[in-house]
């Protein structure tokens, strides 16, 4: 078994504003999860920052009202 610090390295944190941006537009994380037809866990856990499927994120970029080319704003550059 792996030690706690292993496990943690396990998940890759993606920083990211889909929090701020979903807050700015007034939107709960039912709604936008509604809209993107997506899990609220899904959402909540990109929120977090955990990594997801390009499609995921997709979903999420254009559920918010912006275009793909706004990826960057969303989901920044690591």
């Amino acid at each position: 078994m792996g030690s706690p610090e292993k496990e943690k390295e396990r998940v890759k944190v993606e920083p990211n504003n889909v929090r701020k941006i979903r807050e700015g537009l007034l939107l709960s994380k039912a709604e936008l999860a509604r809209r993107a037809k997506i899990s609220v866990l899904t959402i909540d856990r990109v929120e977090k920052g955990m990594t997801c499927r390009m499609d995921t994120k997709r979903k999420i970029i254009l559920s918010l009202g912006l275009k793909l080319s706004d990826r960057d704003k969303v989901f920044n550059k690591v």
